[in-house]
């Protein structure tokens, strides 16, 4: 088997090295299975290759696209082909059909947005939109919240360019009696496939067994199986519905026609029904139903009393009445707003005369997204554990008709008391779907015991009451052994039959829906294994410790979303598009070599430094990530551990020692600056230290803060101040950026605040972000002795630099040796612009005390602001002149992430990253519109990417008072 002589025969690339492999041996579900190799075909020949290499080796292909299968579609030890690289192209639109054709690895919502203007969408809407794949939506069969309405992914599908286990390329799509025969008559593998629906599926008997055992027809959301019943059911001959939901195993897709919907009525209005019981609430769907709902989703009291603490939710929560036992969100649309409400209205009165809700309150516009978020949020916290207990995806996808649903809600909780297991009821209710999820730890026996006995006994139960064991998220591993019992002997049979007529030899995706593999091997922790107890210099005692802190990640794929998609994460794999950049194959990666590694030091491996090379530690993920998943903080924590082995290279101590370098430089400051800023000279200085030749070195300030300080201070006449804060003079502000730190104590000053200036040392972010994490350790200790005894809620500690100061608030709490001290510090230490905030709220600021010239200005937060505090603070204070317009960017990471933008084998990302979103709405910009960013290196960033000077908030706040 020479993977070497295919690698060089691909246009597209292939990967069979330790690392990859090991990224790609998980999906978002509780399986492992390490793949032979990984390829990205670039085009249909391709394709052609690998199919003739799984025949010829007795191996498989695996399809893959955003990997973020729950079941465990996406695992296999044969070649995971990953079309989400290459085969992301909208090929054509036809709006007189309302269709449009597209390759596989496009998004969901990408594809919507280019959609939109023609006032047309594509309906099916499952909570990964904004990263998940039409190939992987057709391969699952996905449907999402609006099913009620729109329908599922089967519904679209109008045609599917195919390539087939021999390699030939086949269309299917709905076919005439005519047409079907003549395809009957083909002398090809396409031919004997349809010769084998016809001899197999198209006979009384068959039919009938179908009938007998396949789902009701009514549950829409059904994924059991080959949809043998859609095909008896379908208009024409159309095998398109065989192939959607087949994940994967009879064929591989290469291009797909989606039948469209016009865009829904934008006016919307939700009504919250409150029930006190649970049953209360499930006998309320059918009524309900029958008027024309968007959609109808429960919470419990469960997921509601989540959020009861969480101060992010607190506003989430104002429709909440009493304290319901579970919520039916009914949401309708219509023409106008009036129209809207007139049928939510309706809604309530039958609600009233139907069902037992006590409340009904009505939301509109951003009042349904609130709702909404208070219900993500509240399965966020629900999924979110720390340890080893998870909640496990196995039986989270059962879907009954909705006649059903009570009864079969009653069985489930007593089945699920008897398991100990309590039952939580997130729904799609107007679908009869239940997602929940037992609580487990696969990594023990006893609880793998149940994860099958669990399964076993919900499949039964949804047999009983002809339901569909998957509604939307499919068969995979987890389910596809459960296949048997759903549709009974003969149907199974004639599933393998069809599998064996598509693909003789096995090749596409095996073990999936026919002979699946066993639902509790391969999963992706070893069953009674000891968890390795990893000594770290950084604290991750909330998490039990570094390898837990890595296993959080759930592979859910939140890190893939595109930058029009909004956040940060992931900046490095929104310039790439490699799985290798994510968040979620860092984490996969530490976990799989802090696990399996042999070596004293399980860090010191080149794999672990190559999959953390392009992390820019914006620290996004710590928020973004739903697992939170601090890769920031794993990277710091390898890059110690690593340079222990392996030593530190020079060009990382000049960077991570940059404050004592300016300080000597600082000694012949005129020279300096010259040699940093002229042409040739600088170009030696860059080449030398492996800077990348188009980056422009900072320059050194006339003074350092501190001698600016000390000027300002020897003219302050004594008053009555409202408060003393200490600014901490951190040494980027020191001595690159003194104007703006000057800007600060006078803007400070002038609004009436005692400024104090300690003699502190440097945050030590340079030394956090290279690894020097003893260094960083000695730094940080240094600054809580110091402020310790100074800092409190009428004295805090506010800062410039958001990367400086937020290290209080982040690292110090898990580094230092007093870390008492360190939390106090950092309930009182705030970011100058969240501080200024909080005053203006209080009316200790007001607009009477600035300027009323009128100004636009455009600004962008520094990503440490945006994951650890927020950028409303710094909009709040570039608002408060009543002439200032302001507007956010919509950007993540400007991309120089302190050094990572200077290193020369990384500024051409850096450059991609800027050019994502900020660097097109700078230049955008009128040159009247001003300019501001809060981060130093984002300031940099924007200057070299876009020759446009940004401002500090604080800078142009100064420049406006009065």
């Amino acid at each position: 088997m020479d993977l070497n002589k295919l690698k060089n025969s691909l246009l597209g690339e292939l990967y069979h090295d330790d690392l990859t492999k090991s990224i790609y041996a998980t999906d978002a579900s509780v399986y492992r299975m390490l793949p032979l190799a990984v390829a990205y075909p670039k085009n249909k020949e391709d394709i052609k290759q690998l199919i003739t290499f799984a025949k010829q080796n007795n191996t498989s292909l695996i399809p893959r696209t955003a990997g973020t299968s729950l079941a465990g579609q996406c695992v296999g030890t044969g070649i995971v082909v990953d079309v989400s690289k290459h085969f992301t192209d909208i090929l054509s639109i036809d709006l007189n059909n309302k269709t449009v054709t597209v390759q596989p690895g496009v998004v969901r919502d990408q594809l919507n947005n280019y959609l939109k203007p023609h006032g047309l969408f594509f309906g099916p809407n499952t909570s990964t939109s904004n990263r998940c794949m039409i190939g992987g939506m057709v391969g699952n069969n996905s449907s999402g919240t609006t099913s009620i309405k729109y329908g599922v992914t089967r519904d679209k599908v109008i045609a599917l360019q195919t390539i087939l286990s021999d390699g030939s390329e086949a269309e299917f799509k709905s076919l005439s009696k005519d047409e079907f025969k003549q395809k009957l008559t083909l002398n090809t593998l396409e031919g004997q496939i349809y010769n084998q629906i016809q001899n197999d599926v198209f006979t009384e008997d068959a039919k009938a067994e179908i009938l007998k055992h396949f789902p009701k027809p009514e549950i829409h959301r059904r994924n059991t199986g080959y949809a043998l019943d859609k095909i008896l059911n379908s208009e024409g001959i159309n095998l398109c519905n065989l192939l959607t939901g087949s994940e994967g195993t009879l064929a591989f897709t290469t291009q797909i026609t989606l039948k469209l919907d016009d865009l829904p009525l934008e006016n919307r209005v939700m009504v919250a029904l409150h029930f006190k019981t649970i049953e209360d609430c499930l006998n309320a769907v059918n009524p309900v139903m029958e008027h024309d709902l968007y959609t109808c989703e429960m919470m419990d009291k469960t997921i509601l009393d989540l959020t009861k603490h969480n101060k992010t939710q607190q506003d989430n929560r104002y429709f909440i009445q009493g304290d319901p036992e579970a919520i039916l969100m009914c949401e309708v649309r219509g023409v106008s707003l009036e129209d809207a409400t007139l049928k939510a209205e309706n809604l309530i009165f039958s609600a009233k005369n139907n069902t037992k809700s006590y409340a009904n309150p009505i939301l509109i516009e951003d009042q349904i997204d609130k709702a909404n978020n208070l219900r993500s949020a509240g399965l966020g916290l629900l999924g979110n554990m720390i340890g080893d207990k998870k909640a496990v995806a196995c039986i989270e996808d059962t879907a009954v008709a909705l006649p059903d649903l009570a009864n079969y809600i009653s069985d489930f909780t007593a089945l699920m008391k008897g398991y100990n297991q309590k039952a939580v009821y997130y729904a799609h209710a107007g679908a009869g779907e239940l997602h929940l999820r037992p609580i487990l730890d696969l990594k023990k026996k006893e609880d793998v015991k149940l994860f099958r006995q669990i399964t076993t006994d919900v499949a039964f139960l949804v047999k009983k009451y002809k339901g569909s064991f998957s509604g939307e998220h499919g068969d995979g591993i987890v389910r596809g052994e459960f296949v048997e019992l759903m549709i009974g002997d003969k149907n199974y049979q004639l599933l393998k039959r069809i599998k064996s007529s598509f693909d003789p030899n096995n090749i596409f995706n095996p073990g999936k829906i026919v002979d699946a593999f066993p639902m509790d091997k391969n999963l992706r922790y070893q069953t009674d294994s000891v968890t390795p107890e990893i000594k770290t210099i950084l604290d991750f005692s909330k998490s039990e410790g570094v390898l837990r802190e890595a296993e959080k990640c759930n592979g859910s794929g939140d890190c893939r979303k595109l930058p029009e998609f909004g956040g940060t994460m992931c900046p490095s794999y929104r310039a790439t598009k490699n799985e290798k950049d994510t968040t979620r194959a860092r984490a996969n990666a530490l976990r799989e070599y802090l696990t399996n590694s042999e070596k004293a030091n399980k860090f010191n491996h080149e794999e672990l430094k190559s999959v953390f090379d392009l992390c820019l530690s914006c620290k996004a993920c710590s928020s973004e990530c739903p697992s939170s998943v601090d890769v920031a903080s794993l990277k710091a924590e390898f890059l110690y551990q690593y340079q222990k082995e392996n030593g530190t290279s020079l060009r990382t101590k000049l960077f991570a020692y940059n404050d004592k370098l300016n300080h000597l430089g600082r000694r012949f400051k005129g020279v300096t600056n010259f040699m940093f800023s002229n042409t040739v000279t600088s170009s030696l200085i860059k080449k030398s230290i492996g800077v990348a030749p188009k980056r422009s070195l900072p320059l050194l300030s006339s003074k350092t803060l501190i001698k600016e300080y000390q000027l300002i201070k020897k003219e302050l006449v004594s008053k009555n101040y409202i408060k003393t804060v200490y600014l901490f003079n951190d040494e980027f502000t020191n001595q690159l950026d003194s104007e703006i730190g000057k800007d600060a104590i006078q803007l400070l000053i002038g609004l009436n605040y005692n400024v104090k200036l300690v003699d502190n040392v440097e945050s030590g972010r340079a030394f956090m972000s290279k690894g020097l994490l003893e260094q960083a350790k000695k730094v940080g200790d240094k600054n809580v002795s110091i402020f310790k005894d100074l800092v409190s809620e009428n004295t805090p500690l506010i800062g410039i630099e958001p990367s400086a100061i937020l290290s209080f608030k982040d690292e110090y709490p898990r580094l230092v040796d007093d870390k008492i001290s360190a939390k106090a510090i950092a309930e009182h230490t705030y970011l100058i612009e969240a501080f200024l905030s909080n005053e203006i709220a209080l009316g200790k600021i007001t607009s009477a005390q600035f300027s009323e010239e009128v100004k636009t200005i455009k600004f962008h937060g520094h990503c440490h602001q945006k994951a650890q505090s927020s950028q409303i603070y710094s909009f709040n204070v570039l608002n408060l002149p009543k002439n200032y317009k302001v507007t956010l960017i919509p950007s993540g990471c400007c991309g120089m992430a302190g050094s990572f933008g200077y290193e020369k084998e990384h500024y051409e990302v850096s450059m991609q990253v800027g050019e994502q979103t900020l660097f097109p709405a700078v230049r955008k910009a009128p040159m009247t519109t001003v300019i501001s960013a809060n981060g130093t290196s984002c300031r940099h960033q924007i200057k070299d990417g876009t020759q446009r000077v940004a401002l500090h908030p604080i800078t142009i706040l100064k420049q406006a008072l009065l």
